[in-house]
């Protein structure tokens, strides 16, 4: 997934390369964080507590603590939220249409949507 990332700034071409990259505790496995960490990005995951007490148990073998930005972090949840905005339509949620095309449609129309509530809601 990460692969398919493109960043896009106000200016320019998109970028394959973000600076950092915020998720859940699911994506904390050693194999994501080397990925994230040959290609220069930050990674902003935290620890699971298995993880870190299997870390632990192995003493200075275990190598340090993982350490994450916990401002980063806590911005990801306009992400999450925003994703659970895109759920609200059955459409997004059930993902009943066949082709990417349709359903990318369906996505960018949701989207479209949320925008007009905000801009309206804004206007009041």
């Amino acid at each position: 997934m990460l692969n398919k990332v493109r960043v896009r700034l106000p200016v320019g071409r998109p970028r394959t390369r973000p600076g950092a990259v915020a998720a859940d505790k699911a994506y904390s496995s050693r194999a994501n964080r080397a990925y994230l960490r040959k290609r220069h990005i930050k990674a902003v995951i935290p620890e699971k507590k298995d993880q870190a007490a299997n870390r632990k148990k192995k003493g200075s073998r275990g190598g340090r603590p993982v350490s994450h930005d916990a401002g980063l972090y806590k911005e990801r949840n306009t992400v999450e939220r925003l994703i659970n905005r895109l759920k609200d339509w059955r459409g997004i949620a059930t993902r009943f249409d066949k082709t990417p095309e349709s359903y990318l449609a369906g996505l960018e129309l949701r989207a479209s949507m949320i925008w007009l509530e905000d801009l309206l809601r804004a206007a009041d």
